[in-house]
């Protein structure tokens, strides 16, 4: 049994199945099934459970695994130490954070972390779908859930309040919903996922209610939901976040505000892969993300956009 061989157990039982395994490590298909079976004739004994979509380790392949996975841990590191020896903090760090939340809260952090690392390569994806950190190669994700995968590490950043909002314009001449039921046949402005049927989750006082949604305006880009809301051109429903200035400023007001609403989820993730090493550049990101979320967090009170009356 050969160090290379085991530590391609590590990456095929990672990346879930041979054809993503083969695209993360620049390989054929048909290459990474050689050595696969070569580690499996060399150890005497099957190591994956093949499908026609994954790959399962078998018992002996995951013990092999875990022998592979700190195998290839400590070489990381040792390659880290050689190569960073005498230097600033350097590296490369593949981050993948929501359109939203990543250009009109993060985007400040990343600017400050980068200017404190310079060496540091910062590599930021926007986008909204729930990735697979192994497929997409990406080691850090921040994201918007209910529940976090159990198959990652997740890190809590924060809750997550949705608001119902409109202009000063618009709730003096249409006034706002005062009762969920009304968000139906308001013109809602709000972010949506495609061929997926939109609902608000909305609890107060221990119980859960939900309103099936059907927005006039839909973007996941939330700068632009903002400047509708602005433009008056209906209710939106949209992370606090987006309109937490305007609202505090009495130009945007907010209603519905004793209950706590989601789309998507009430928390804030950060995720990434577990056992796995963690460079010093994505070590230092992840601390200071974390820091920066508990200090920059500031909601807005419920009185504060209050205009309906």
């Amino acid at each position: 049994m050969d160090l290379s061989s085991l530590t391609l157990l590590v990456d095929i039982l990672d990346a879930g199945n041979l054809s993503q395994a083969a695209r993360k490590l620049k390989m054929t298909r048909a290459n990474v099934s050689y050595h696969l079976s070569q580690l499996e004739r060399s150890v005497g004994a099957q190591l994956v459970r093949r499908t026609t979509r994954r790959v399962e380790p078998t018992e002996v392949g995951l013990r092999l695994y875990r022998h592979g996975l700190s195998i290839q841990n400590e070489l990381l590191a040792a390659r880290e130490t050689v190569s960073t020896l005498g230097q600033s903090l350097q590296g490369r760090v593949r981050l993948s954070v929501p359109s939203g939340y990543g250009q009109m809260v993060m985007s400040d952090w990343l600017i400050e972390f980068k200017r404190l690392y310079p060496a540091i390569v910062l590599d930021v994806l926007f986008e909204n779908r729930v990735d697979d950190l192994v497929r997409d190669e990406v080691d850090i994700a921040i994201r918007v859930l209910p529940e976090p995968p159990q198959a990652l590490v997740a890190r809590e950043l924060g809750p997550v309040r949705y608001v119902a909002c409109a202009s000063r314009d618009y709730a003096s001449a249409k006034g706002l919903p005062t009762e969920l039921d009304q968000l139906r046949s308001a013109p809602l402005i709000t972010s949506g996922v495609a061929s997926r049927q939109l609902r608000l989750s909305a609890y107060r006082g221990g119980q859960r209610h939900e309103v099936t949604l059907e927005p006039t305006l839909i973007s996941e880009h939330f700068p632009f939901l903002r400047q509708a809301i602005q433009a008056g051109l209906g209710v939106g429903l949209v992370p606090d976040y987006v309109v937490q200035d305007a609202v505090q400023s009495g130009e945007i007001l907010t209603t519905l505000d004793d209950f706590r609403l989601s789309i998507f989820g009430t928390q804030m993730f950060m995720l990434y892969m577990p056992n796995r090493y963690q460079t010093r550049a994505a070590r230092s990101f992840i601390d200071f993300v974390l820091d920066k979320a508990g200090t920059a967090r500031v909601e807005i009170p419920p009185e504060a956009g209050i205009g309906a009356q």
